[in-house]
């Protein structure tokens, strides 16, 4: 029987420069679906790829002295390195600037303008060069660009324009009939309130001002704009032919099945791509997922501040899956997620080193001590094994569910959870105490069987997220890979031996020690930008905090404050209040205040979100990232039409400043304060 098609891509990175690990996420991402869903036996197609043309492009090539081919060949050749070190999969890497890639854009071009959705006009706006984007006065944001924040640039030159309000009523119709279109919901809704049903402008799909991009063939003045060229990628990568003569791959695998994008180009790959293929007569991807965005813990990276942290130099430090672990593990479904040096020491060693690789050491090390590295089932069962085959064969169950939704970090938390089972199975069976009663030998092969089974039962479920850890386990535990339809049965690992000495899998390490290499990277990548640009975006981005001002005033002596006592309680009262430390994972202001910030608050495995009278005093992008002291048995209360869970500490001083209560040392998430 024929395997089903399944066609995933990820939005083609931009040859700007090398891709930072929120860049890399995506890829990485996309990766563990496709292998997933080879795993449920699909025939999957992965593409990716580099966007290579526009006009920031030019002017990067020029200032670096070459060619823009030369510029965008360096360039590719890193991204393509990176996602190789990756370890991902992809089928094809496909870039714009191949020729038949560039062919068929020309031809593309022509059908739109021969067909009359294509005319020329003359574009007067604003214009952003790094997102290659023109913009009216009433859609900045402050003046800038409304979706990067830089400065815009007036600009007025002849341009071909797509009428994109021909299709816009068949793309509302779409939405509305194909619910699983655009996900999360969040995103969809964004499209259809704040673009299509307020009504759509002409889109400008040529540009005169600079050069280096897709020639229009019948107008040698204009080069295609950026998203009709780039977006054409996902056919044209498996042999669209405008003129019909289509390849067997593009007959195979088109419609894709899920185009997965950064949540910032979502309004690009919803509304621009449906009604291009709508125009080509082409049938529209079955799903487009927006995901959140991965954020450095103390805000936006920068090489001029020295905290841009690169995919290469964290496997560098951490390996290649301890990366992939963590990038894929720590964001939620839908809303961004924060990297910081701490956070990933963390993670290695509570979940890497302690949780996983201290089972598998301590499994292998019982097995040749006890019987010689031979696994059998001895036939000895108790009722607590139920509760291990039972948890195991759930967890195949619902890592299915959740990566069906593209719940990714859910899936692997599932198959953590598994792990950790398995940890405590060893508790509560205590190995170690039946190898003393030569009667319990059964019993104790029992365990140790029910143990090496489970693992490879993890292990296998782990492929697709950690390939090569999942090996390494399997290899260890002496078992074999299992298929999805075989890890529906509990105890196929048959009879075996485990390797003679276990080797380890995930090395601890000293959080200290790995910070003071992370500092002399960022004194790396400050010295290797511009001096003067080094100098100048230090400067602004401390002048402009907002606690600027508060730290010159604490720079001075600082005097006690004395306020009113309240009356005394009991211990029994004070015991009541439960106390905890939490880690803000996203933050955003509460539209209907003036005074809250909505904040997701990451206390152990639990996410609570809190509201916190705090705006004038913290931005959302200065909360995120942030360990906090959290109430977190406070009844939960609404106020400005959201529901708050707990309680932020803050103190306040006589001036009325307030400064967020905060760990002196790295404490954990979830970890009591008493």
């Amino acid at each position: 029987m024929s395997k089903k098609p399944y066609y995933i891509t990820t939005a083609i990175a931009y040859t700007s420069g090398k891709p930072h690990i929120g860049n890399t996420y995506e890829i990485v991402l996309a990766d563990s679906i496709a292998r997933y869903k080879r795993e449920q036996g699909y025939d999957v197609r992965f593409q990716t790829g580099t966007d290579e043309h526009g006009q920031k492009i030019e002017l990067k090539a020029g200032e670096a002295g070459v060619t823009p081919k030369e510029f965008v060949d360096s360039v590719a050749g890193e991204i393509r390195r990176i996602w190789d070190l990756m370890n991902t999969s992809y089928d094809k890497f496909i870039r714009t600037t191949d020729e038949d890639h560039e062919k068929q854009v020309q031809k593309i071009f022509k059908k739109l303008y021969d067909q009359g959705d294509i005319y020329k006009g003359c574009y007067e706006g604003m214009y952003c060069t790094p997102c290659e984007s023109f913009f009216t006065e009433s859609q900045l944001v402050d003046g800038k660009c409304p979706d990067c924040g830089r400065p815009v640039q007036p600009a007025r030159e002849e341009a071909y324009f797509f009428k994109m309000s021909k299709y816009a009523d068949r793309l509302i119709r779409h939405i509305n009939e194909h619910p699983e279109f655009i996900r999360p919901v969040s995103r969809k809704n964004e499209m259809m309130n704040n673009f299509l049903l307020p009504g759509l402008q002409d889109l400008c799909v040529s540009r005169t001002s600079f050069k280096w991009g897709v020639p229009v063939d019948f107008d040698e003045r204009h080069v295609v704009y950026v998203w009709l060229d780039a977006l054409t990628n996902y056919i044209t990568g498996l042999g669209y032919d405008c003129d019909g003569s289509h390849g067997e791959l593009f007959e195979k695998y088109w419609p894709a099945d899920l185009h997965l994008i950064g949540k910032d180009i979502i309004r690009f790959h919803t509304i621009y791509w449906p009604i291009f293929l709508m125009a080509l007569d082409l049938p529209l991807p079955r799903q487009v997922f927006g995901h959140p965005w991965l954020l450095r813990g103390e805000g936006k990276m920068s090489k001029s501040v020295g905290n841009v942290i690169y995919a290469d130099d964290l496997v560098d430090f951490f390996g290649v899956d301890a990366v992939r672990y963590f990038v894929l593990h720590e964001m939620p479904f839908d809303n961004d997620g924060v990297i910081t040096w701490e956070l990933l020491v963390e993670r290695l060693n509570s979940d890497l080193a302690n949780v996983l690789g201290n089972l598998v050491n301590r499994t292998v090390s019982m097995s040749n001590k006890y019987f010689g590295g031979i696994v059998r089932d001895g036939k000895a069962a108790e009722p607590v094994d139920e509760e291990l085959k039972s948890a195991a064969l759930e967890t195949v169950r619902k890592v299915d569910a959740k990566m069906d939704e593209l719940r990714v970090a859910d899936a692997i938390s599932e198959i953590f959870s598994l792990f950790k089972r398995c940890n405590k199975y060893i508790d509560e069976t205590m190995p170690w105490a039946l190898a003393k009663d030569e009667s319990k030998k059964d019993r104790l092969a029992t365990v140790l069987y029910n143990l090496a089974e489970s693992i490879c039962m993890g292990a296998s479920l782990l492929e697709s997220f950690m390939p090569d850890t999942s090996k390494a386990i399997l290899s260890q535990i002496g078992g074999r890979k299992r298929t999805l339809e075989e890890l529906k049965e509990f105890g196929l690992y048959g009879e075996g031996r485990v390797t003679e000495k276990p080797e380890i899998l995930f090395a601890r390490l000293d959080v200290k020690e790995v910070l003071d290499k992370a500092e002399a990277l960022a004194a790396a990548q400050i010295a290797e930008a511009k001096p003067e640009e080094a100098g100048t975006e230090a400067a602004k981005a401390e002048a402009e905090s907002p606690k600027a001002e508060q730290m010159k005033a604490e720079a001075g002596e600082e005097a006690g404050i004395d306020i009113e006592k309240k009356p005394e309680i009991s211990y029994d009262d004070f015991a009541k209040l439960q106390f905890q430390v939490g880690e803000i994972i996203a933050c955003e202001e509460v539209k209907k205040s003036k005074k809250l910030l909505c904040s997701q608050v990451k206390i152990g495995s639990e996410v609570k979100q809190i509201l916190s009278g705090i705006k004038a005093h913290y931005t959302p992008q200065e909360m995120v990232g942030k360990k906090v002291m959290v109430l977190v048995n406070l009844k939960p209360a609404t106020m400005a039409g959201k529901v708050s869970e707990g309680m932020l500490l803050c103190a306040e001083d006589e001036n009325g400043n307030l400064a967020l209560m905060t760990p002196e040392k790295g404490m954990p998430s979830g970890a009591e304060i008493c």
